[in-house]
């Protein structure tokens, strides 16, 4: 029986995945070490930068800024976390911001330029509301996961030690992206980071109506973990791509169930719950066919966006492992 394919594996916990990361679906033919790194963030550096997995769970904008420049890894159709991105631009009150068009001339913070959060929000704001982004003042207060990445001119780091949560609290910026994207957490993703109170109200207070209609008409569902494999390890073994993808495939099946009968109760399975009233029955496709209008557009609005120096074709970004053969 031949040797089982050594591989190094660093995707996030989720109700979703755990029944791969905790061994009870093995990936058939590999012989994971699997391993942790919280916040999931700080994988996304050690991969673009010191490709330290063979496979890694990385934000799909970072991963496809790194492809960009020659990143030795190719992505795989398994999207481990997804949301819609009308919701999370949160603005200060009294700063006059009521449409998007209102932030230009304006400063605006997010924890980094290539952010995928930052990238799919404004990509909503270009096309649906008629942001001029070069507009804006992007003002960042962490590094790009990829180092070689060029930032436009209106991008600008916020001073030294002063986090965007200090600046919106004191009227520097007039809006700010949520969470870890922005105003609701200071640090650095590699030294830890603290989590900070960002209570403002969101830029558009009807964000669900606007990304049930939105998803309707384009298709376009917003993914952020994406699974990638070192170009060294498909080249030598083809088929770990079809391995991960039904290990994780089936992994998801079992928890799809679980929702079906409601026996799965952690926070993001609520969240995944509402989304099936706007998606379907699967709130986490995987898969080509179902991702492509999803694909297209993240890779549009990047270049858009001067997140990448070249336009990138579904090819050179993604594996398709249903096609692989054994």
């Amino acid at each position: 029986m031949a040797a089982k394919v050594p591989l190094k594996i660093a995707v996030s916990q989720q109700p979703h995945t755990m029944a791969v990361l905790d061994g009870s679906i093995s990936i058939e033919g590999v012989d994971a070490e699997f391993v942790v790194v919280k916040p999931q963030i700080a994988a996304f550096r050690r991969m673009v930068r010191q490709v330290e997995f063979d496979v890694c769970e990385l934000a799909p904008t970072t991963y496809i800024i790194a492809k960009a420049y020659g990143a030795p890894f190719t992505a795989l159709p398994i999207f481990i976390v997804r949301r819609f991105h009308h919701a999370g631009l949160l603005v200060r009150p009294g700063a006059g911001i009521v449409h998007p068009k209102d932030l230009e001339g304006r400063k605006v913070g997010v924890r980094a330029y290539s952010v995928t959060t930052g990238a799919w929000t404004r990509g909503v704001l270009i096309d649906e509301f008629g942001l001029d982004s070069s507009k804006v003042t992007w003002v960042v207060d962490d590094e790009e996961h990829v180092q070689q990445m060029i930032l436009p001119p209106n991008v600008i780091h916020a001073p030294a030690g002063r986090s965007l949560a200090d600046m919106m609290a004191d009227g520097e910026l007039v809006a700010g992206f949520a969470a870890n994207a922005g105003i609701g957490r200071a640090g650095s993703p590699t030294e830890g980071w603290k989590t900070v109170e960002a209570d403002y109200p969101d830029l558009f207070p009807n964000a669900a109506e606007l990304e049930a209609e939105w998803y309707g008409r384009t298709g376009i569902y917003p993914m952020h973990g994406t699974v990638v494999v070192k170009d060294s390890v498909l080249a030598e073994h083809p088929w770990v791509a079809r391995s991960l993808f039904d290990a994780f495939s089936q992994a998801k099946s079992e928890w799809l169930a679980r929702l079906d009968a409601g026996t799965s109760d952690a926070a993001s399975d609520k969240k995944y719950l509402k989304l099936r009233k706007i998606v379907g029955h699967d709130p986490l496709p995987y898969g080509m066919e179902a991702n492509m209008a999803t694909i297209r557009a993240l890779e549009d609005t990047a270049f858009k966006q001067q997140l990448t120096p070249k336009r990138m074709s579904v090819d050179e970004l993604f594996v398709d492992p249903e096609r692989v053969r054994a």
